[in-house]
């Protein structure tokens, strides 16, 4: 899935002129690459019904549009997101750097305004994402750079669907869609898991209705099968990740820490790949767990796989209604921040849970007075 670029970022980065200062160069360079979009891009219902085009793309341009009318159906706030395509002419459009201590799952964070801390940045330039992840290695880190398909800017810009992000998958490109219109319908302020779960479950889960919806039963299992992979992982790097914790805990001098990290990818190829690995249905996850332990890489992917669970349990709460299940949320964390985000939605469903489920309005101001600080003193 894509991730976020802060739109202050981007109007700063377009703004300022290009001078010496490596973090003015870099929201400069944003900024440029965010005119170029916008300024190439289509509509895409021109786009679907355009003869010249190949049928490929015009099928596709079909889809997104089937998916955002379904999205709004649905309640989500589609926004002006993906009424657009953009090509951007390469095969790869930015780069994502994360980084973290080699004894310590402690994400580098950069502050933006707007969208708080996050614990990744992306690149437009190749060559700066480079020197970043090597002034990290050079200094013992663990650095993961991976490519990027797509983005959300939260609704500020009208982002088109970039020609990097258009898979022939049409149960990919339905989840993509969904995700990043999530983005649009609640984020929660220095909460990146938290945003990034949610909109994989929305994601998902909104792909799954809408090929039901379609008639289209195959796409709506396979969609099904992929969610449930995603919280294998899910369930999976929780439990790697916990090994780690544990590790890291005992501050060990480097070469035991070293030794220690070995000993847990052993384990987490011999033990734990050997229990699970049967159980995915569309992902192989013997190469999930042939990889060498890598703090920034970790943190990365369990961004996208935190709790999953707990919003299959707040559907269910809500009789499996996609539309109540966002609404609620969007009420219940409408001045949350940070980790009150997962800590609202845990005592909600716990506490509906252990009432028998009923109403969730009838818990709601509850659960919203326990996870408030107490008024400030006049």
């Amino acid at each position: 899935m894509g991730l976020l670029i802060s739109a202050a970022v981007l109007l700063f980065g377009f703004g300022t002129a290009y001078v010496a200062s490596e973090e003015v160069r870099y929201l400069s360079r944003a900024g440029i690459e965010e005119t170029k979009i916008l300024t190439g891009r289509v509509p895409i219902n021109r786009l679907a019904q355009d003869p010249t085009a190949p049928d490929s793309l015009r099928q596709l341009a079909g889809l997104v549009i089937a998916v955002r009318t379904y999205a709004k159906a649905l309640g989500l706030e589609a926004g002006e997101t993906y009424t657009s395509y953009s090509d951007v002419g390469r095969d790869t459009l930015l780069l994502v750097l994360t980084a973290s201590p080699k004894d310590c799952l402690c994400p580098v964070t950069w502050k933006y305004p707007i969208a708080g801390r996050i614990p990744y940045k992306g690149f437009f330039d190749f060559t700066a994402a480079r020197k970043a992840a090597q002034d990290f290695t050079d200094r013992d880190y663990d650095v993961h750079l991976r490519p990027s398909a797509a983005f959300s800017t939260l609704g500020w810009f009208n982002d088109p669907l970039l020609s990097t992000a258009l898979t022939r998958d049409s149960v990919e490109l339905a989840a993509l869609v969904f995700h990043e219109i999530a983005h649009n319908s609640l984020w929660v302020k220095n909460a990146t898991a938290f945003n990034e779960s949610f909109a994989q479950w929305v994601g998902y889960a909104a792909t799954v209705r809408f090929f039901m919806a379609r008639a289209d039963t195959l796409s709506a299992l396979r969609a099904g099968d992929r969610w449930h992979d995603e919280q294998q992982l899910g369930e999976y790097y929780t439990l790697l990740l916990g090994k780690l914790d544990t590790l890291y805990a005992k501050k060990l001098p480097k070469v035991a820490n070293d030794s220690g990290r070995a000993a847990i990818a052993r384990w987490a190829r011999d033990t734990v790949a050997q229990g699970l690995g049967a159980s995915f249905r569309t992902i192989a996850f013997d190469r999930v767990a042939e990889r060498p332990i890598n703090n920034a890489a970790l943190l990365g992917v369990r961004l996208y796989r935190s709790d999953l669970y707990l919003f299959d349990d707040w559907l269910s709460l809500q009789n499996g209604d996609l539309t109540r299940a966002v609404l609620m949320l969007q009420r219940i964390l409408e001045d949350a921040e940070g980790d009150q985000a997962f800590e609202r939605l845990r005592r909600l469903v716990a506490a509906q849970r252990a009432a028998q489920a009923p109403p969730a309005e009838a818990l709601l101001l509850d659960s919203l007075d326990a996870t408030r600080p107490p008024p400030r003193p006049e």
